[in-house]
């Protein structure tokens, strides 16, 4: 057991500032998943409608979905350290605002507060993503992503295990106020680590200037060049059914267990620690590199098959049990994705790459949950009913997936494997 662990506690024992992002990201995620359900219980609270609870995870979405592109150019053409400190420091005083919100006429504070908060977020996620290349070696790259992918789960279900039950008991006030405190000290860390980042070459800062210049620049790059394209668009097809699946977990704790925030916690900490597992597991089946596009296609079917069983039980058990498995399969998906756009992609253009996957990401689960919401809020099925058509529906996108963008890549590396065999063979006959 220890040798699978071992190249983790070196990597973080070794790297002094991969250690230091990394502690800011497990720190800033604590609180938000500690914050979370507060948000959820101030909407539950001044009002009884199922659509303004799906709009706040709507207006999270399209927040970071409209602020992304404008956020990549900037983590591209600006030191990506003092960035990240900045959005930690003004996320925090924007929690401390939620506290204004008391009754149903301030509640339209909450989903304006949220949408700020989301805009710095970001800018603060692509800068942290792109930096995590920066701060290790080749060889310590796919230990750092999975190592930040099990500490963001293990801190979801930490987070949220104790927000429910802090939710409950505390109030939403002092989970808000911890919440404001965990960006504080996050900033610090990110403040302490040495964060190096290649610079955009001087013809390129005067020619994109004009921050459209260089958004455009960025998606003319992802176009141009598909092997970076695919692994970008692996998110976004995932999340685009798996979002409004996550969503309806709410619901089902609400209305089918009948155990509220309490439910809600369990439910969300075993997706947590699900997809904490998930790209341990993932990389092991999945051990080359060159087969993990396809691998993305077999999660999705996979992830969908596990949450129409969630779909069609009413027990909390096998509930807890099917969305560990399916957000195992999610949490490899999101691992591969990760590393393979970190490797494939120059530094001065990884910003714009990882903003244009969080565009995507956000835009189908926005899309994703307000269908749900909509759907539900008009009684056209229910709940259960609407879970299973989704996961049947996450497991088409998975076969979808295999015999097309899965092909693609199988004839990338066909080519790049002759190309390679090509210039040795050259080499040797020279």
């Amino acid at each position: 057991m220890l040798d699978k662990i071992q190249p983790y506690i070196d990597l973080v024992s070794n790297n002094q500032n991969y250690r230091r992002l990394w502690l800011s990201q497990v720190v800033s995620n604590f609180g938000d998943w500690f914050g979370i359900l507060a948000v959820y219980a101030l909407i539950t609270k001044y009002s009884d409608s199922e659509f303004l609870l799906g709009l706040i995870i709507v207006v999270k979405m399209m927040s970071l979905a409209s602020f992304s592109p404008f956020a990549g150019y900037i983590t591209d053409r600006f030191n990506r350290r003092r960035l990240m400190m900045l959005c930690d420091l003004v996320r925090g005083a924007i929690v401390l605002g939620l506290l204004l919100v008391v009754s149903y006429e301030t509640l339209w504070l909450a989903y304006v507060l949220t949408a700020l908060q989301m805009m710095f977020s970001a800018i603060f996620e692509p800068a942290k993503t792109s930096s995590i290349p920066n701060v290790t070696t080749e060889r310590e790259l796919v230990d750092a992503n999975v190592l930040s992918a099990a500490s963001w789960s293990i801190i979801f279900t930490i987070g949220m295990g104790f927000g429910g039950l802090a939710t409950a008991w505390l109030g939403t006030d002092l989970v808000f106020i911890i919440n404001a405190l965990s960006y504080v000290l996050s900033a610090w860390f990110i403040y302490r680590a040495v964060i190096p980042q290649k610079k955009m070459e001087a013809a390129e800062r005067k020619r994109t200037r004009n921050p459209l210049t260089g958004i455009k620049e960025g998606f003319r790059y992802l176009l141009d060049n598909h092997h970076v394209l695919r692994p970008t668009l692996a998110k976004g097809c995932f999340t685009m059914l798996l979002g409004g699946l996550t969503y309806m977990l709410i619901l089902v704790s609400e209305d089918v267990l009948l155990m509220g925030s309490v439910g809600l916690g369990l439910l969300y900490s075993a997706r947590g620690v699900g997809t904490g597992i998930g790209p341990v597991i993932g990389r092991r089946i999945f051990n080359r590199e060159r087969d993990w596009v396809r691998a993305m296609g077999y999660c999705m079917m996979f992830a969908g098959a596990m949450y129409a069983v969630v779909g069609m039980t009413t027990s909390l058990v096998v509930m807890l049990f099917f969305v560990f498995i399916a957000h195992a399969a999610s949490g490899a998906n999101w691992v591969m994705s990760t590393v393979l756009l970190q490797r494939r992609t120059p530094d001065t253009f990884r910003g714009r790459i990882f903003s244009t996957e969080w565009l995507l990401f956000t835009l189908t689960q926005s899309a994703s949950v307000m269908t749900a919401s909509w759907v539900l809020e008009n009684d056209w099925l229910t709940i259960q009913q609407t879970m299973i058509v989704y996961a049947l529906l996450l497991s088409v996108a998975g076969i979808v997936w295999h015999f097309t963008i899965a092909q693609q890549e199988q004839t990338f590396q066909l080519n790049r494997e002759e190309s390679e065999h090509f210039a040795t063979a050259n080499r040797i006959d020279v």
